[in-house]
């Protein structure tokens, strides 16, 4: 079952200190959440809360990485203290390492892996534990049926089309994306949704903060800002994101491509995968 409308909801999004997790964090608080916002830069997340609480009726911030198991712990267990078991969870937090696949070391598989895919395998473990035990510990009525809630999980575009020049985090998407679908299998008995968000390009900081691996500093520094010109030729913001994300929370969406880009290389991955293989070997990078 869809959630309808927000008010009185209790929303956590991570990665809510900038780009479409501040962005989300903004939509659901002006349509009535409460928002937990979560970064590792309190700082950031702070700035976030204090924009939230001039449009919504409340934020409160929270540092954590979401990388760190026993940390999540600890702010699972907060939230539901503080307040009570979410009725949405937004997996935002997310990091970009670009480069040949020879050239991605283990220290760097182990960032991207941490943030991209165990932070929201942490996220939905944890809160979504705790939308399951509140829908299963009220008693069910055929007319009114207990709201389970609902958790979004931030893939990409990269999550259905490879390059070169990404293996690294298409991998970790990509992984978003399985886990998402098996996840929603699992929880709608539950009446708790899950969507994969898959954006294309997005002005955001992920390329200004990636980490671009290999010994050639100039060609790193090529890849650097090829990204930085897609970004800013493509121009989409944020908070158009933060809308589809909102809209796919009310249809319970259970896969939603973002933009013209994001659109194109869904349809492709269905129709023509064998054309995304021959774009892959292009060393361009994508969002």
């Amino acid at each position: 079952m869809p959630l309808a409308h927000f008010d009185g909801a209790l929303a956590v999004v991570t990665g809510a200190g900038s780009g479409i997790g501040r962005a989300t964090a903004l939509a659901l608080a002006e349509r009535g959440a409460h928002v937990v916002a979560a970064d590792i830069d309190l700082a950031a997340a702070e700035r976030t809360v204090t924009l939230a609480k001039t449009v919504g009726a409340g934020a409160s911030p929270y540092q954590v990485d979401v990388s760190d198991a026993a940390a999540m712990e600890t702010f699972a267990a907060d939230v539901k203290q503080a307040r009570r078991a979410p009725d949405i969870v937004v997996n935002n937090a997310g990091i970009a390492v670009a480069g040949s696949f020879l050239d991605t070391g283990l220290d760097d598989w182990n960032a991207v892996l941490g943030v991209n895919l165990w932070g929201v395998v942490h996220g939905c473990r944890l809160f979504g534990k705790q939308m399951h035990d509140r829908v299963h510990a009220l008693p069910n009525k055929p007319d009114k049926p207990n709201f389970g809630g609902h958790i979004v999980n931030i893939a990409s575009a990269a999550a259905y089309s490879p390059t070169r020049t990404l293996p690294a985090y298409c991998t970790t998407k990509a992984a978003v994306l399985m886990l998402s679908e098996c996840l929603r299998a699992e929880l709608a008995g539950s009446r708790i949704g899950v969507t994969a968000v898959c954006p294309g390009f997005v002005s955001t900081d992920i390329v200004k903060n990636g980490t671009y691996v290999g010994d050639d500093e100039p060609a790193r520094e090529r890849l650097r800002e090829r990204g930085r010109r897609a970004l800013k030729m493509r121009n989409y913001p944020p908070e158009k994101v933060a809308e589809r994300i909102v809209h796919a929370i009310v249809k319970n969406r259970p896969v939603v491509p973002v933009n013209f880009e994001g659109h194109l290389l869904h349809t492709l991955s269905r129709v023509s995968p064998a054309s995304l293989r021959l774009l892959a070997r292009i060393p361009t990078p994508r969002g």
